[in-house]
């Protein structure tokens, strides 16, 4: 259950302890392979992981949120040593229909080999859940990080309503406070905190890779046009996410709706147009009011969004944080991208839509040829839209004005029956089919199933995790995996047979419009059918764009 409500959440800080202050920063330290290290703020003791042959520091703030919708500040110095081996609180958020979190939980874990090792490379990594949930700990590192000899840093930020609002009468701060993207304000914060204090975990402050999945991995592509992450790091890895954006004003009126509901309730306004006509004005009163709520009343706000930018809309292009031109101006770090996906990106979302999920969790839809065939439209050519934001996409929209190397992984182990044949028959190559390539134990243990591994599983692994070695050290992940180019438009295909891993280079020429004649011309399902799970299942997603605008031509069967 464990595993399912992870998903759940994907579908869908910290108690600063300051032990005193010291009128200077004390003198940070080379690592020197014990679990006490010195840093700015002061000393932070950390522990051994044995059994991985790590040491991990956990729950260490980088920064501070003193007042809600502002940027984070620096934290304060203590004198004691920082106990940093319990994991910090997480950020809050609904997860699993419960409140849970803290407003300041901009916090960090690191860890590292448990070696005498420095200068090694660093991960920054930016956990998922559509920005409105998850935690630090959603890859861990500990039984990675000597795999790939680097320091990983994994970092809580701000989420949901707190992490991003649009709404006019907050904006009395500075253009980085106005922009509302507040968990970018964050990552940045985080990014100038490892580059502060890295050394002293061993690590190469001038070596760092920005690493995010799903919601992170699209907050890491945004990262690549804000002008405040200019010069922060060297190298970007994008796992599962693509390019999405939101208009301020668009925004604006979906929150304002989505608070409506708390301003009728309070009874400041009477009815929802009144109170969304008072919430998009510049009234200090809104601000006001906005500030006095209470916490838990903020995390339910725009849940259950299923990866829908129209639920919550989130990274607006507010002309300072990020460019009103979006993807189409200026790149401002123009540096190494990775970027992976599964073949079968959309088969989660699908089997949890609310279309399906009764008979997906009954283990019904085997006994129902219909409503598996509906699955499998709707797996298969979200899938296709999905794979393709993530990555060629991507590419083709940054070709032109980005000269750095673009690689491009698509992961299709999941797919073969013969090799994983619980996976196949379901969630196939799905969303996050790289963490049980990486991490041990997997998040997706009790889904994947136990044929999920195999010596060829292990062999993929394997090379997996020495291409991002290579790519995190280098730049570059391999001999034999080229860079994307639009002319050749090659791409790493990743996947393997029972005894072993099978990887080659490969060209994905596909586009949206294509995918779209697929599905017009598909007579597996009524016309009916398909219009049904076209604008309820498929719709308003991340990449579904081309499918929302297109004139779908409703084939009959």
């Amino acid at each position: 259950m464990k595993a399912l409500h992870y998903l759940l959440g994907l579908i869908g800080l910290s108690v600063l302890v300051a032990c005193g202050q010291e009128s200077t920063k004390p003198a940070k330290t080379t690592f020197n392979q014990e679990v006490t290290q010195t840093i700015e703020a002061g000393k932070v003791r950390g522990q051994k992981d044995n059994e991985n042959k790590a040491i991990e520091w956990l729950g260490i703030p980088y920064a501070q949120v003193t007042e809600r919708w502002t940027a984070p500040k620096a934290i304060d110095q203590w004198s004691e040593t920082f106990d940093a081996t319990t994991y910090g609180e997480s950020a809050l958020q609904l997860s699993n229909g419960e409140v849970k979190g803290v407003e300041n939980a901009l916090n960090l874990d690191v860890i590292r080999p448990d070696t005498d090792a420095t200068d090694l490379p660093v991960m920054v990594f930016v956990h998922g859940g559509n920005n409105q949930t998850g935690t630090a700990q959603e890859i861990k590192g500990n039984t990675f990080v000597n795999a790939l000899n680097a320091v990983y840093v994994s970092v809580n930020y701000r989420l949901g309503a707190l992490g991003f609002n649009p709404l006019p009468a907050l904006k009395t701060g500075s253009d980085a406070e106005n922009s509302g993207n507040y968990t970018l304000l964050d990552l940045a914060a985080a990014l100038d905190w490892v580059k502060a204090n890295i050394k002293s975990f061993g690590g190469d402050a001038n070596n760092v890779t920005l690493v995010g999945f799903s919601a992170g991995g699209r907050d890491v592509m945004a990262t690549l046009i804000s002008p405040i992450f200019k010069d922060k790091y060297a190298k970007a890895i994008s796992f599962s996410g693509g390019m999405t954006l939101a208009d301020e004003k668009e925004s604006q009126k979906i929150f304002a709706k989505a608070f409506a509901s708390l301003v009728v309730e309070d009874k400041v306004k009477a009815n929802e147009k009144e109170a969304i006509n008072w919430l998009l004005s510049d009234d200090a009163a809104v601000a006001d009011y906005l500030h006095g709520l209470k916490a838990e009343r903020l995390a339910p706000l725009m849940g259950s969004a299923g990866i829908r930018m129209s639920v919550f809309p989130h990274l607006y292009k507010d002309g300072h944080v990020l460019p009103k031109t979006g993807f189409d101006g200026a790149t401002f770090n123009d540096v190494p991208l990775l970027l992976v996906t599964g073949t079968s990106e959309f088969s989660l979302f699908t089997a949890f839509d609310t279309y399906f999920m009764e008979d997906y969790m009954a283990g019904k839809l085997a006994e129902n040829e219909s409503k598996m065939s509906e699955f499998l439209y709707a797996r298969n050519y979200g899938g296709d839209f999905y794979r393709l934001s993530n990555g060629v996409e991507s590419a083709r929209m940054l070709d032109g004005q980005y000269t750095s190397e673009i690689y491009i992984g698509q992961i299709a182990y999941g797919e073969n029956a013969d090799v994983t044949p619980t996976l196949a028959r379901g969630l196939s190559a799905f969303h996050g089919v790289f963490e049980p390539l990486l991490q041990t134990p997997s998040n997706y243990a009790t889904l994947i199933g136990e044929d999920f591994y195999n010596d060829g599983q292990v062999a993929l692994a394997t090379a997996f995790k020495g291409y991002l070695k290579s790519f995190i050290a280098t730049g570059k992940p391999g001999d034999d995996w080229s860079a994307w180019i639009a002319d050749k438009q090659e791409v790493l295909r990743l996947d393997a047979d029972k005894s072993s891993a099978k990887i080659k280079m490969s060209t994905d020429k596909e586009t949206a419009k294509g995918v779209i004649a697929k599905m017009e011309a598909d007579d597996s399902l009524t016309a009916e059918q398909k219009k049904v799970l076209n604008e309820q299942v498929l719709n308003g997603r991340w990449f579904s764009e081309p499918l929302d605008n297109a004139t779908f031509n409703y084939l009959t069967k």
